[in-house]
């Protein structure tokens, strides 16, 4: 049954189905993936989810904006696992991230504001975690997409075994190789940690999705590859991943306008979106409630 599992999770790396293949049809808008992303998890106490969160999240935004900082970021609750929000902040290169978190010292009203935000937002987090990610190109599939389209973030985290990220890179390019014969319109990024809480040997795969109807259509499509790939190529990805692969951790991460800084042409491809006026219907997880 684990070994059953594992494949499950590793079909995680299939999503991206033709709901999206409209968004690929056109290169107005897409962009491929950035090589350094910073990653803020807040993890939020019960009850404290939600409006109360987005209020103290405001702050930030409020102080980007009337600095009219050129640095932008995505803020995206969690619809599964702990009660969270996951801040990604893109650069394109570790020097670039370097410059930037001088600059934003270096602004004392800027600094100011943001440290006056952190105070009033600590008060509703239970911790917070920083972690830094390297674009692996070769990794992935069909990476550039028009995110300021995207909805949703499925991401699955593999923590390998020391000395086996080779088998597990193995099993990765194998997908890239010969996912593209049952589903072209297929998509994802994969990202390898640099920094940060159990930072060894650990990859991330993003799928950015439009529609929660691409995991219906990814259930299928991973069905197609087993099929493609045979009983002696699903044999070699089995072993492979019972050799690299330590723990699969997968969850959906839900796009939220209202704790984000996106860039100017986000909001116009979609202002609806990015600048609502009233609440967004987003899927969540339910109301935290205390233990029975």
């Amino acid at each position: 049954m684990k070994r059953y599992l594992e494949l499950l999770a590793l079909l995680c790396l299939s999503i991206g189905s033709t709901v999206t293949a409209s968004a690929q049809t056109s290169s107005e808008g897409v962009v491929p993936p950035p090589k350094v992303l910073v990653v803020i998890r807040e993890f939020i106490k019960p009850g404290k989810s939600g409006t109360p969160h987005e209020k103290t999240e405001s702050a930030f935004v409020q102080a980007m904006t009337a600095a009219k900082w050129p640095t932008h970021y995505l803020g995206i609750d969690a619809a599964s696992g702990v009660s969270r929000s996951v801040f990604f902040t893109a650069y394109d290169s570790f020097e670039a991230w370097e410059k930037d978190t001088k600059a934003t010292f270096g602004n004392a009203t800027l600094a100011t504001a943001l440290d006056r935000a952190s105070i009033a937002d600590g008060d509703l987090l239970t911790s917070t975690e920083t972690n830094v990610f390297s674009y692996r190109e070769d990794l992935s599939y069909h990476a550039p997409v028009n995110i300021a389209q995207m909805r949703y973030f499925e991401a699955t985290s593999f923590k390998t075994r020391p000395g086996h990220e080779m088998d597990w890179e193995a099993i990765a390019k194998m997908y890239v190789e010969n996912y593209g014969k049952t589903d072209p319109n297929a998509h994802w990024a994969i990202y390898q940690q640099m920094y940060g809480h159990n930072s060894g040997g650990v990859y991330v795969v993003l799928v950015p999705m439009k529609s929660l109807a691409e995991v219906d259509a990814s259930i299928v499509n991973g069905k197609k590859f087993i099929d493609q790939m045979g009983e002696s190529g699903m044999k070699k990805i089995m072993e492979l991943s019972a050799a690299s692969t330590e723990a699969i951790e997968s969850n959906l991460l839900t796009f939220n306008p209202k704790i984000s800084y996106p860039p100017d042409e986000w909001v116009k491809a979609d202002p609806s979106f990015w600048k609502p006026k009233s609440a967004a219907t987003t899927v969540r997880k339910p109301a935290d409630k205390p233990p029975q």
